[in-house]
């Protein structure tokens, strides 16, 4: 029993479901998601109880409509992109020290995907890249890389990586909704909305 509820509740967190899961996805798509709980559109879904998935898919990619970004909204979404490599790195790295907590190695896929979908209204809206070329672990800022060194020293044995996740989690979710009570353009609306849902799940992965 309490397998199936750790079981549960990481696919719950981390956007995937399994072959036997009710998956209501967000993903690369939108569609009726069927079996592994994948949609259609190559979405993700969370699961929730036994059977066949039936979920529809939100991108996380927006085919929405462009808008204006002030320069002030634009700093902010570099610095979205920035934060999603350090937790991509950081948890790509607890994954390696801890690899008995499959949250790191599950949430650092969903966080490539994160950064694929900012990389895309970074490309649209001709900004510089922050993340182009750059190792694990290596940042384009001084203080961005200050704070995966710092982070990483907090994570001395499993619960304390766990808080660390969750840490990065609420540091992610405190920045978007900043943005979000800015921005107007439509496809930055729909990506930072999504982002923010995956956010959420992921913290709760962490937190329990």
């Amino acid at each position: 029993a309490i397998a199936a509820a750790v079981t549960t509740l990481t696919l719950l967190a981390l956007g995937m479901s399994a072959a036997s899961a009710t998956g209501r996805g967000f993903g690369n798509g939108t569609g009726m998601g069927v079996g592994s709980g994948s949609v259609q559109g190559a979405g993700y879904g969370w699961a929730r109880g036994r059977g066949t998935a039936d979920g529809r898919g939100h991108c996380l990619a927006s085919a929405a409509a462009s808008g204006t970004l002030t320069d002030a909204q634009k700093s902010a979404l570099v610095a979205l992109a920035g934060e999603e490599k350090l937790a991509h790195d950081i948890y790509t790295t607890l994954a390696q020290r801890y690899p008995a907590v499959v949250q790191f190695a599950r949430i650092a896929g969903a966080e490539t995907r994160h950064q694929s979908a900012l990389d895309g209204l970074i490309a649209k809206y001709e900004l510089q890249d922050p993340n182009a070329g750059l190792a694990l672990g290596a940042f384009a800022s001084a203080d961005r890389r200050a704070q995966y060194v710092s982070l990483l020293a907090r994570a001395t044995d499993a619960v304390a990586a766990l808080a660390v996740g969750a840490t990065i989690e609420q540091l992610d979710i405190a920045d978007l909704a900043a943005l979000l009570k800015t921005v107007k353009a439509p496809d930055v609306v729909q990506v930072l909305t999504n982002l923010d849902r995956a956010s959420d799940m992921h913290l709760a992965a962490f937190s329990r």
